[in-house]
């Protein structure tokens, strides 16, 4: 009776080490690691029974077409896992975030669509990455961000039209990619890629076939032949309009700048305004042909031309305003710091706290690719002139407000 019991409770011990599905085959490898050989099984699903130990899991060639979130609980110290040639169309959230022992993930041949990226945060030890002959149409900008180790990366057939600029920056391993094969929109969106491509040292296979598919004029060149001209990254500059020296203002000060920019294709242009008690964001102009005002930002007057226009400017209105030019290449700009100031001598008063100060008549500041974006603006002080009360011939009083000058007081030159 004891030896039997001896028997039954080393069965129990040894049991997890060696289960094994019935349609699989395992053993263990000379390293020691335990692989489950479960290819070509005709399974639907992956295999219940797997032993906690399989460092090697093979489940290529199947009809599995999903991935559930505990499909591989059994397998936690799996380090290689090989799911190629399937008909996988459904990954679901949190199928692999546990699997932080593996090395090489075979997705390959299969028909995703859409993949649960942020899994792959917890993979920092993944070396080789396969996805190639999918439907993928995207990719987040942050898919591998955490693949520090990563050396290979098949992304080849499927259905990518275009990549985010930054996709594979954070990759110091990476040695091999492929991307041929994928139906990009060679718009200035791809860009980055033709100028990535000329300066790693990364080997991309095939590279002579990753080939655009639009637009027309560039259909079936590749796209590390995208010219340079058709993509050039924005330049943007800021002028500052007045001619108000010496006039007389009833209605109060319209401050006016008008942003002039550059590139291909054709900026957007953008305002950004900070004050003391607000920040405002302008996505493209708000008014309209007819004069009418589109946002509910009337205050703050965008015309199609670049320009806008401040009426009433007041002391609520000082802070930082900024232009931006955004097109597929990148985005530039610049900023101005407005400011008001009141004296009775308004220009021997600003002179004398900055003898640097200038009279001001129309200045502009300009960025593009080959300044110094550290700069920190210029300031662009508004000196007004308020007189005592006079009174008119009714005897009541006039308040006019006459700007005697406008003044810039130079910092270090910004452009953008």
């Amino acid at each position: 009776m004891r030896p039997l019991l001896c028997c039954l409770i080393l069965a129990s011990l040894l049991g997890p080490c060696l289960a094994c599905p019935s349609p699989c085959s395992c053993s263990t490898k000379k390293n020691g690691r335990l692989l489950a050989e479960c290819a070509y099984k005709d399974l639907q699903e992956v295999p219940e029974g797997l032993s906690s130990n399989v460092t090697i899991l093979t489940l290529s060639a199947n009809r599995i077409g999903w991935l559930g979130q505990g499909s591989f609980a059994e397998v936690p110290e799996v380090q290689s896992l090989w799911l190629g040639y399937n008909q996988i169309g459904v990954v679901e959230p949190g199928a692999f975030a546990l699997l932080v022992h593996l090395k090489n993930l075979d997705l390959s041949h299969n028909k995703i669509t859409d993949f649960p990226w942020q899994d792959l945060r917890n993979l920092s030890g993944l070396q080789i990455l396969k996805m190639n002959n999918n439907r993928l149409a995207g990719l987040s900008r942050d898919a591998f961000r955490s693949l520090k180790d990563l050396r290979s990366l098949w992304l080849n057939d499927n259905e990518l039209t275009t990549l985010a600029e930054g996709t594979f920056d954070n990759l110091p391993s990476l040695s091999q990619l492929q991307i041929f094969n994928n139906p990009f929109n060679c718009s200035c969106k791809v860009f980055w890629l033709k100028k990535w491509t000329e300066r790693t040292s990364v080997s991309i296979t095939k590279g002579g076939s990753t080939l655009c598919v639009a637009p027309t004029r560039l259909k079936g060149r590749a796209v590390t032949d995208i010219p340079d001209h058709h993509c050039v990254a924005p330049s943007v500059q800021l002028t500052y309009l007045s001619n108000l020296d010496n006039t007389v203002m009833y209605d109060g000060l319209t401050l006016t700048l008008h942003c002039s920019v550059a590139g291909s294709p054709p900026p957007e242009i953008r305002w950004k305004i900070q004050t003391s008690s607000r920040r405002v964001e302008i996505n493209g102009p708000n008014v309209a042909r007819d004069g009418n005002v589109k946002q509910s930002q009337e205050h703050f007057l965008v015309f199609k031309n670049g320009t806008m226009a401040i009426p009433n400017f007041s002391k609520e209105d000082e802070g930082t305003y900024t232009c931006l030019a955004v097109n597929d290449v990148g985005t530039r700009d610049v900023s101005v710091n407005v400011a008001l100031a009141g004296s009775e001598n308004p220009a021997e008063d600003l002179l004398r706290d900055d003898p640097h100060a200038g009279h001001f008549g129309g200045k502009s500041c300009y960025k593009g690719d080959e300044m110094d974006p550290s700069g920190i603006g210029e300031k662009l002080v508004i000196v007004y002139h308020m007189p005592r009360e006079s009174k008119n011939g009714a005897g009541g009083a006039v308040s006019q407000v006459s700007l005697g000058t406008l003044l810039l007081v130079l910092g270090i030159v910004l452009c953008c």
